[in-house]
């Protein structure tokens, strides 16, 4: 969401909804001990950077979409990891690419991370899989959870979008377009989620599996990072250019999707932005060269997003550490 979308009474209160989700999140990623997910929180979290600068378009619509990354990070680390890491990837694209706004930032970590990580795997993805990791189950569990993950997120944006007050985009009819694309971008994210969970279980099959003897994810880890790398900085540069199913559906309802408004705590927040993005749209600086910014973009988003990831993995690290070290013997 751009922060045109939200007032700043509801992005305020998304605002503090997300940072409380990620904080509970921190607490029972600490609790859980496992080393093994630092270093993927990190390469997973360019890899999903990475990924979501492919639009692909959805045929028929003039529309687009790209992984939202939320289920996939969530059948590998888990729900209270992904949505760390979904949250670090967010905010790298909005302070250093102006993708997305900072004012909505709450919200789109919640609308991206919670139905998936929190709602679609656990209650669609789990139940649909089973202990049976058959290349069918996979496939249908994660084209399903995707669907219903995605659908969760459209509906939040559009009682989001209304709940602040944007008249051009009435609730009913923002949902009717809005829901019905995301099921589409849905069933293309599951089947390449089942396609990056069946590669990365063959080659581990540890990662699916919480209770299996834990050993290094070294060289996980070092393809997971190629492949980032392979993906934001050349697949970027093959992204579709038709607008994501978003700012479809608010031209199709509106006729433009609504600009922010000038003044107030909207202005504020873009100057900050604005100060901040290194690389605004994913482009060279004077919008010069459009497929080697892309691509230049995905690979400084992709080294950014793993920094930022592999430092919370750290820190929690460290702070865990700490706390046994106090503990009574």
């Amino acid at each position: 969401m751009s922060d045109a979308l939200v007032s700043p009474a509801v992005g305020g209160l998304l605002w503090a909804g997300a940072a409380g989700v990620a904080a509970w999140s921190a607490r029972r990623v600490d609790a859980d001990g496992d080393e093994r997910k630092v270093p993927l929180m990190g390469v997973l979290g360019a890899f999903v950077f990475a990924a979501q600068m492919v639009n692909f378009a959805i045929p028929g619509t003039g529309s687009s979409g790209h992984l939202g990354g939320g289920l996939l990070l969530a059948a590998l680390l888990g729900p209270e990891a992904a949505f760390l890491v979904l949250a670090s990837v967010l905010g790298v694209q909005a302070l250093f690419f102006a993708d997305g706004g900072l004012l909505a930032l709450g919200a789109n970590a919640v609308n991206l991370g919670v139905p998936s990580a929190f709602v679609a795997y656990p209650l669609v993805f789990r139940r649909i899989l089973g202990r049976s990791r058959t290349r069918g189950r996979v496939v249908a569990a994660s084209v399903s959870a995707a669907i219903v993950g995605l659908a969760l997120g459209a509906a939040l944006v559009a009682v989001e979008t209304a709940a602040s007050g944007i008249s051009s985009l009435p609730l009913r009819s923002f949902l009717a377009v809005l829901v019905p694309i995301h099921l589409a971008i849905g069933a293309i994210e599951g089947f390449v989620t089942a396609a990056v969970l069946l590669v990365l279980w063959r080659a581990r099959p540890e990662l699916a599996d919480p209770a299996a003897p834990r050993r290094p994810v070294g060289r996980v880890a070092l393809g997971v990072a190629l492949a980032a790398l392979l993906t934001g900085g050349a697949l970027s540069a093959l992204a579709s250019s038709r607008p994501d199913g978003l700012e479809w559906s608010a031209s199709r309802v509106a006729g433009a999707e609504p600009a922010a408004p000038a003044g107030g705590v909207h202005a504020l927040v873009a100057r900050v932005q604005a100060a901040t993005a290194l690389l605004p749209g994913y482009a060279l600086p004077g919008g010069r060269d459009g497929a080697r910014g892309t691509s230049l973009s995905g690979v400084v988003g992709a080294l950014l997003t793993l920094g930022v990831a592999l430092a919370g993995g750290a820190a929690l690290r460290a702070f865990a550490r700490r706390g046994r070290a106090r503990m009574p013997r």
